[in-house]
């Protein structure tokens, strides 16, 4: 009886130690892939300059061909996707793809592994953007899966990727009249000229223009919106407004205003927000601003931004009108990047128009608008309000959850079992030894009994 017991104690002890020892490594494992930093993994098994915004933090995926290649032409794009999209074997098909917000299908796809799709740079609602020294044109390709037949599920994710090309600005290409300080001999009759006006998403530090559009909740946006005055006389920039959409349409819905009121930056007044414009500013011709990243609800997490820029004489005074205005939440009032605080008073009613200004408080020139191609003359540039308004566009820009907040969720589930487990079995052991001593005592008793 005494070796039963034995044997039976020895494979207790066994189960105990095997059980302690896969539940530490599992622990282990459970930790080591919940501390890995959000992307690191696809990062390292991605090509370079190829974005995948289908593949999950920490999901492996084998990518050696890119998946979209962009072929930049003379006044067209190319596109060629490749049908296995993800690197998994599995082929999409080329009705699930389409390019741009019109959503143009696909121009040749046939049994192959590539869809092609051939557009002009201005065609399937492609976005222009003007840099200080290229054209941009944007857009993306998007893959919506659909279910086949009379099936009612889908087996891959929505993915959307941007696309643009990029050409050499070779001189100016606009319309809208301003002054110029001086006029060539060969252009005295007609002196018109275009502003460039630049947005654009900035490093942390400010110090260089942001290569991602990828952020998460909790993250900053640090946008610069700039203009380059060429020989024009030296200018002041404001930001008059900026809204967020779900496409690149600005009169789209939905949409979230940051911008407002000739000037208000509304964002930073939500609870949860600190948005605001940077103080000093770096240069008249520049204007900076931070706003707290965010997404809609219950929407994708891809956002376009639109802000309507507006340049004027440098010697403009800042007025209600002509005002760069962010709340304190440390003093619970509006404050200006120039000019006195009064001039923030309409951001708390959004009576900013000239129609709702104080007699005292009204500009001597009249609104500004967007101006024609007809040039002013110096006596009406003299007299009137010289200044240009354009509508820029930055994105698309994902915004995705907060990494630090899953890791942390990751990892509280994976270690917070192990000690209750632990627990349980040392519980069960000593149980199960109680039990056996016990029978063993009794087992003696009789042995003892049955001798005398």
């Amino acid at each position: 009886m005494g070796q039963r017991v034995t044997l039976g104690f020895g494979v207790l002890m066994w189960l105990l130690t095997e059980l302690l020892s896969t539940s530490s490594w599992g622990s282990l494992q459970r930790d080591s892939l919940a501390g890995t930093p959000s992307g690191s993994l696809l990062s390292e098994h991605r090509p370079h300059g190829v974005y995948v915004p289908w593949l999950r933090p920490g999901q492996l995926r084998d990518v050696r061909l890119h998946p979209v290649a962009v072929q930049c032409k003379e006044a067209k794009m190319v596109i060629i996707v490749r049908k296995d999209l993800f690197g998994t074997g599995r082929l999409i098909k080329a009705t699930d793809l389409s390019l741009g917000p019109a959503s143009c299908k696909a121009t040749t796809s046939g049994v192959g592994e590539t869809v092609t799709f051939e557009v002009g740079l201005h065609e399937c609602g492609s976005i222009l953007q003007m840099t200080q020294d290229s054209l941009i044109y944007r857009t993306h390709l998007s893959y919506k899966p659909k279910p086949s037949g009379s099936q009612v599920i889908v087996r891959s994710n929505p993915a959307v990727v941007p696309i643009h090309c990029t050409y050499p600005r070779t001189g100016n290409v606009s319309s809208k009249a301003i002054k110029p300080t001086w006029a060539p001999f060969s252009s005295t009759i007609s002196t018109e000229e275009k502003l460039a006006f630049i947005l654009r998403l900035m490093n942390d530090d400010w110090s260089a223009e942001r290569t991602s559009a990828v952020f998460h909740l909790g993250e900053e946006l640090h946008i610069e919106a700039s203009v380059n005055a060429g020989d024009h006389i030296p200018m002041i920039l404001l930001v008059d407004n900026c809204v967020a959409t779900v496409s690149p349409d600005k009169d789209s819905k939905p949409r979230y205003n940051i911008v407002d009121f000739y000037g208000c930056l509304v964002d930073g007044k939500q609870e949860d927000s600190f948005s605001a414009f940077r103080s000093p500013r770096i240069q008249s011709d520049k204007i900076q601003f931070t706003v707290d990243a965010f997404r809609f609800s219950e929407r994708e997490s891809l956002i376009y931004i639109t802000c309507s820029l507006r340049a004027t004489a440098i010697d403009q005074a800042p007025d209600p009108l002509h005002k760069a205005c962010s709340f304190s939440k440390v003093n619970n009032v509006w404050s200006s990047v120039e000019g006195p605080r009064n001039i923030c008073s309409c951001c708390e009613t959004g009576n900013c128009g000239p129609q709702d200004l104080t007699r005292g408080l009204r500009p001597f020139f009249p609104v500004p608008r967007r101006i024609g191609r007809a040039a002013p003359s110096d006596s009406d540039v003299n007299s009137t309000f010289a200044s240009q308004l354009e509508d820029v566009v930055i994105g698309p820009l994902f915004i995705l959850e907060d990494s630090h907040l899953a890791m942390t969720k990751d990892q509280a589930v994976s270690t917070t079992p192990v000690p209750e487990l632990v627990l349980m079995a040392v519980v069960g052991v000593l149980s199960c030894m109680v039990v056996m001593g016990s029978l063993l005592l009794c087992q003696r008793r009789k042995v003892v009994s049955v001798s005398t």
